[in-house]
């Protein structure tokens, strides 16, 4: 039976950072812990010193299995945290040796997201058989994540819960990292099974943006590239519709270039909107091009998006309040969380972010402190109505609950 423990905070010292985390997460345990084969899952945001942070895990628990990614700010029971030194962890403690078991793979990318996540899929579950709940954390830039859900599908069925994330950086779509023990990747995937028969996951799921004017139509598109929009170059029409120069990075853009994508009518009441977000993070200069996380064919309808904060407040209590019903009985142990970046710092100021916050803790709290790792991501992997999705632009909280 596995248990859980997490910490964040804002050490500017890597080696401190991670060790107070640590040291944090675990108090109160009899010091052996830190020799059993933990899990320990690491968000930090881009300036800490990636290597210092790996090593000073292994030096303090040398048996543990340690992954991770880059985000633009870090979500604990502490709060939200968004300084370019900020750490969290979420350790899980077995009971066995096949209660949770890591796969990962290097350079995924959008032409090859299916063969790697299955290749992952299948090492995972060869390894860890009696995997029951999956959890990604992948690059962020370039892949194409509803193929990597189908590889994993592959192995694993489409009725496995699959949750977690796309890493990010400091909102400017340059590089992000993925960390599997003492490596650090630039576009990496690391997949986790969970394997605690008495787990279940919970999931919510919900954005707050809402379309605008008349949809651009996909006029020419090859998997998760889109070259032309009502037959113009895809990245400049985009840029003009915005008012911005057509030389503009994606990065910056993120916050204010949102496309909504029309949902099938029976997700609508299920998500509280008609429309699933996706985020560009990648352009080719040369053509005039961008990539979308998800394969987008000729054809599709993409709307221009709006904030509409009323509707992230009331959507978010709305989520929440369904999450808690579907729980009841049960007992909460962990919360993974990925929220949008440009839900943080970019869209809110430190008092609205807060807020948004202990909506969100509150009433998942209610019993006591539960340990909480979640991040500000580039993309989220979190189910609706049953089905394995990739969102853009939500908050996504993913609640592991044992008992009814």
């Amino acid at each position: 039976m596995l248990r859980f423990y997490s910490a964040s905070n804002g050490v500017v010292n890597s080696e401190k950072a991670i060790r107070r985390c640590l040291e944090s997460a675990l108090a109160g345990r009899d010091a052996a812990i830190y020799h059993k084969k933990l899990l320990i899952v690491i968000h930090t945001t881009v300036g800490h010193d990636f290597q210092a942070l790996l090593a000073t895990a292994r030096r303090l628990c040398p048996e543990a299995t340690i992954v991770g990614c880059t985000c633009a700010g870090i979500i604990g029971v502490e709060g939200a945290n968004e300084n370019m030194r900020a750490v969290g962890v979420m350790v899980a403690e077995p009971d066995g040796d096949e209660e949770f078991g890591v796969a990962y793979c290097d350079n995924i990318r959008g032409y090859n997201s299916y063969q790697k996540a299955r290749e992952m899929a299948e090492t995972l579950k060869s390894e860890t058989p009696g995997v029951n709940m999956l959890h990604i954390l992948a690059s962020g830039i370039d892949i194409a994540a509803d193929r990597a859900l189908e590889g994993v599908a592959a192995v694993f069925g489409p009725e496995t819960p699959v949750f977690g994330g796309t890493s990010s950086d400091n909102m400017r779509a340059i590089s992000t990292y993925q960390f599997i023990n003492g490596q650090v990747l630039e576009r990496g995937a690391i997949l986790i099974g969970y394997a605690d028969p008495s787990l279940r996951v919970e999931m919510g799921v919900h954005h707050g943006s809402v379309p605008v004017g008349e949809p651009l139509t996909v006029t020419r598109a090859r998997a998760n590239q889109v070259f032309e929009l009502n037959g113009e170059p895809a990245w400049n029409l985009l840029m003009q519709k915005l008012g911005l120069p057509e030389g503009s990075h994606p990065g910056p853009c993120i916050p204010v270039a949102g496309l909504a994508e029309l949902l099938p009518d029976e997700y609508h009441a299920a998500y509280g909107n008609r429309h699933i977000l996706r985020v560009v993070v990648r352009v080719d200069e040369a053509d005039g091009s961008f990539y979308l996380p998800v394969d987008c064919p000729e054809g599709t309808r993409l709307w221009l998006t709006q904030r509409d904060e009323n509707l992230i407040f009331s959507g978010l209590e709305h989520m929440i309040g369904c999450l808690s019903r579907r729980i009841e009985g049960g007992r909460a142990v962990a919360v993974f969380h990925t929220d949008c970046a440009a839900r943080g710092r970019a869209l809110f100021n430190k008092i609205a972010k807060d807020e948004i916050i202990g909506k969100m803790q509150a009433p998942l709290m209610k019993e006591g402190r539960v340990p909480w790792l979640g991040m500000y991501g580039f993309g989220e992997f979190t189910q609706l109505k049953g089905k394995n999705l990739f969102h853009n632009y939500t908050t996504s909280i993913y609640v592991l609950v044992r008992g009814r």
